[in-house]
């Protein structure tokens, strides 16, 4: 049977759930191994062996894995990969960031953003910015993937037996070393597991006005909050709240476009959600292609009236 090595995201204190859809992706190709990398994280790997379909956990707990540097995890994966045969990770920006030196350490192609398992070694990802879907098929002894999460359900955090196992690699590469981190605190949904998302784009004019249009909303609605990429170069937002080919994707319940003009660049990112509800003065914007639900009208009318009325 396939042994399949999936790397556990997670803050040294908890699973992320880019995980779970990585499991269930992982789950389809045959036995499943995690790996848990990090320092001080036996709580992870613990929550982490209660993941249902999970055989083994794999802990590298060591303070050269502490921030996820990819020059110091990768040669542990490429190791421990002499006895798996695929290595799977969720499409984040960490994952992306490990996956294609596992792959150039193991001499393989990486197989990147999978939307679903077609076989042993073949498997569908998107190409032209979503527009059309290849079938993939690798040649290669040992097999590299990202997942995208928004198309897999999340495996049950809960009802596993999975056995926790320590392992050890080289430890700090001496590459690359962790100067800081900047992150952006709210109390909104994140982006990729919000249930429901209000995104604004650049007709918004400026940042001042779209924290006044925008976050009344999404604070009504207990949304997170997204933006277009047009509207993060412009400054109106951080570049956390992208979403999009170059930003983040996300598949939730309702996502609601204000004043987003729908290029295909921005619906890479959520054309996957389940209702699409669209806001914009220009009836021929290519967002209502896509929505399911369309008002044309100035947004600066609407959605204000529309929040006083939630």
């Amino acid at each position: 049977m396939t042994k399949t090595l999936v790397w556990v995201e997670h803050d040294n204190a908890s699973v992320k759930d880019a995980t779970l859809a990585a499991v269930t992706a992982a789950s389809q190709l045959g036995e499943v191994h995690l790996l848990v990398a990090g320092s001080g994280c036996k709580a992870v790997a613990d929550e982490a062996a209660k993941i249902a379909g999970v055989g083994k956990v794999h802990l590298a707990d060591d303070p050269a894995y502490a921030n996820a540097l990819a020059e110091n995890v990768a040669p542990l994966v490429a190791d421990l990969m002499s006895h798996h045969d695929a290595f799977v990770a969720p499409a984040t920006t960490t994952g992306k960031n490990i996956a294609p030196r596992v792959a150039a350490l193991l001499d393989v192609m990486q197989i990147s953003d999978i939307l679903s398992v077609e076989g042993p070694k073949t498997f569908t990802r998107p190409i032209y910015a979503g527009n059309a879907i290849a079938t993939v098929e690798s040649a290669d002894p040992k097999l590299v993937i990202t997942v995208r999460g928004t198309a897999f359900a999340k495996a049950a955090p809960s009802g596993g037996s999975g056995v926790v196992e320590a392992v050890s690699g080289a430890g700090n590469a001496g590459t690359s070393s962790f100067v800081g981190s900047e992150i952006a605190k709210s109390e909104r949904p994140e982006l990729t597991s919000a249930k429901i998302i209000v995104s604004g784009g650049r007709a918004l004019k400026d940042a001042d006005t779209f924290k006044a249009v925008i976050f009344p909303l999404a604070d009504k609605l207990g949304a997170g909050v997204g933006a277009s990429r047009a509207a993060v170069d412009a400054g109106y937002v951080p570049n956390d709240f992208q979403v999009g080919q170059t930003g983040k994707i996300v598949a939730p319940e309702v996502y609601i476009a204000i004043g987003i003009s729908g290029a295909i660049q921005h619906l890479a990112g959520m054309k996957d959600s389940k209702t699409i509800i669209a806001i914009n003065k220009d009836e021929d914007a290519p967002i209502f292609q896509v929505a399911d639900v369309g008002l044309v009208a100035d947004l600066f009318n609407a959605v204000p009236e529309l929040t006083g009325k939630l």
